[in-house]
């Protein structure tokens, strides 16, 4: 059985993952500029990744017998990251997507070194969660033209 610390991990990550749907679609919308085309089709890929991620933790929460946060009032009393703004510029929206998925990461890291025996399932779904989410840090950092740390 899992410990009540991975499990209020997943819910955490829960309200994460449900957050960023959203903003994902927000900068999908009213992204603008000469990249439109490529940042469009990108973040649309992002959300479809998003809400493949989102689901797999909840029910990896519902496997052991979690509760997971499913409404956004939920989202926005749990979740570490922030909403997106639509007027930002197009590089800024960029930036905050590659910081909220280095934020999941992070949280993912630091939870998996207080896990505890029975937490091996929820530690493989954070280790896999992680190599795809540092694969899209790596790839829009490197259309920002930068590199990054992980």
């Amino acid at each position: 059985m899992a410990s009540q610390g991975a499990l209020n991990t997943l819910n955490k990550e829960v309200a994460n993952y449900g957050l960023l749907f959203v903003k994902l679609h927000n900068y999908h919308w009213y992204i603008n500029g000469p990249h439109f085309f490529t940042y469009h089709e990108k973040l649309e890929e992002l959300y479809n990744l998003v809400a493949e991620l989102y689901d797999d933790v909840a029910e990896r929460l519902l496997m052991n017998d979690g509760e997971p946060f499913a409404t956004m009032k939920e989202y926005l009393e749990h979740s570490t990251l922030k909403e997106g703004d639509r007027h930002a510029e197009t590089e800024q929206m960029i930036k905050d997507i590659i910081n909220d998925f280095k934020q999941i990461r992070q949280e993912m890291q630091d939870a998996m070194e207080k896990f505890e025996d029975g937490d091996e399932a929820i530690e493989d779904t954070f280790v896999s969660h992680i190599e795809r989410l540092e694969k899209e840090i790596w790839m829009m950092s490197a259309a920002l033209g930068k590199k990054t740390k992980l």
